[in-house]
C-alpha cells in the first residue's frame, strides 16, 4: 500500500523543526551569556576570597602605608551604603513620582512626551558627565574644592531618576485597566486607586526596577572620583567631608600595583594592594547580591497575597 502524501503532516515536521531549532538557539545564547558571568565570578572569588576576613571588613585603612599585612574596607563600605542610600532617597520618589504622571495623568500630552525623551537621553549619558555636574553645581553654591557625600549622592541620583522613570513606567502600564475602571466605579477618587490599587498590583515590578537601578550606581567609579574624594578613614558624615567607596578603593589599590620591598623584608607584601582591591570586589558583589536578595523578599511581603 503506497504513502499517502499529506501537506499537514510535512507541515507539522517543519515546525517541529523549526521549534527545535530555536530551542537549541536559545540554549546556546544562554549558554554564552554564562560563559563571561561565570568567568567573571569565579576570577573575583578565587583572587579575593583569602583576603576576605572578618578583620579585612572591620578596619580601615588609617596609618597603613606600603606593604604592610594591615588595613581594611570598613570606611568603604559605610561610605558605600550612605552614600547609595541618599541617592536612593532622593532618586525613588521623584522617579516613581514622574512615571506616575507618564502613565496616569500625561498619557499622550506634550509635556508627556518632551519628559520621555529627556529621560531617554539621560539614560545613555556617561557617567562622568553626571560627576561633573554634580561638582559643578555645589562649586557654584560652596565654592570650588568641595567634596562630600551629598555630592556623590546626586551625582548618582542624575544617572538612577532616569532608570526609575522607565522601569517604573513599564511596570504600571502592565496594570491592566479594568482594575482603574473597578475602582472608578466604586467612588473611589484618582489618586486614591494609584496608591490602592495601581501601585500595590505593581509594587513586585517596581521593587525590581528599583533594585536594579541601584546595582546601576553602586558601582560607579568616575563621579564618586570627581565628588567624594578619597579617604583613609571613616566619615559617618554624608554632608561634610570626603568619603571611601568601594568602587573607588578598588581602583586606588589595583592601580598602586606592586609594592617595592626589600629584599630582607619579612613584614613586606608585594601584591598587597592587588590582594585587597580583589577582595574589596568581592565585598561589593556580595553587597549587590544581598541588595538584590533583601529588596526581594521585601517586595514580596509587600505585595498582594495573590502574586506571593
Amino acid at each position: 500500500m503506497s504513502q499517502i502524501y499529506s501537506p499537514l503532516t510535512t507541515t507539522s515536521r517543519r515546525r517541529r523543526f523549526t521549534n527545535r531549532f530555536f530551542q537549541v538557539l536559545i540554549y546556546g545564547a544562554f549558554g554564552l551569556a554564562l560563559i563571561p558571568l561565570i568567568s567573571v565570578s569565579w576570577t573575583v572569588l578565587s583572587n579575593g576570597f583569602e583576603r576576605l576576613s572578618p578583620y579585612f571588613l572591620s578596619v580601615t585603612m588609617r596609618g597603613v602605608y606600603g606593604g604592610m599585612d594591615a588595613g581594611g574596607i570598613y570606611h568603604a563600605i559605610i561610605g558605600t551604603l550612605l552614600i547609595t542610600a541618599l541617592a536612593t532617597a532622593i532618586s525613588v520618589p521623584i522617579g516613581l513620582l514622574v512615571a506616575i504622571y507618564l502613565v496616569e495623568y500625561g498619557r499622550g500630552s506634550r509635556l508627556a512626551q518632551a519628559v520621555t525623551f529627556f529621560v531617554d537621553v539621560m539614560t545613555g549619558i556617561p557617567s562622568i558627565v553626571a560627576g561633573l555636574f554634580a561638582y559643578s553645581l555645589f562649586a557654584v553654591i560652596f565654592g570650588p574644592g568641595v567634596r562630600s557625600g551629598v555630592v556623590g549622592s546626586v551625582a548618582l541620583s542624575v544617572l538612577m531618576i532616569p532608570i526609575v522613570v522607565r522601569s517604573c513606567e513599564e511596570m504600571l502600564r502592565l496594570v491592566p485597566n479594568d482594575l482603574r475602571e473597578a475602582s472608578y466605579a466604586l467612588g473611589v477618587p484618582k489618586w486614591l486607586t494609584i496608591i490602592k490599587v495601581v501601585l500595590r498590583t505593581a509594587i513586585g515590578g517596581l521593587g525590581t526596577g528599583i533594585t536594579l537601578a541601584i546595582a546601576r550606581i553602586v558601582g560607579e567609579t568616575a563621579p564618586l572620583l570627581i565628588t567624594v574624594g578619597v579617604i583613609d578613614s571613616l566619615n559617618f558624615n554624608v554632608f561634610d567631608g570626603r568619603m571611601m567607596t568601594l568602587p573607588v578603593y578598588i581602583y586606588g589599590q589595583y592601580t598602586q600595583g606592586l609594592v617595592p620591598c626589600a629584599a630582607d623584608a619579612v613584614d613586606c607584601i608585594a601584591e598587597i594592594n592587588y590582594d585587597r582591591a580583589w577582595a574589596a570586589a568581592l565585598t561589593l558583589i556580595l553587597l549587590v547580591m544581598i541588595l538584590n536578595l533583601g529588596a526581594r523578599l521585601l517586595t514580596r511581603y509587600f505585595a498582594p497575597k495573590g502574586d506571593r
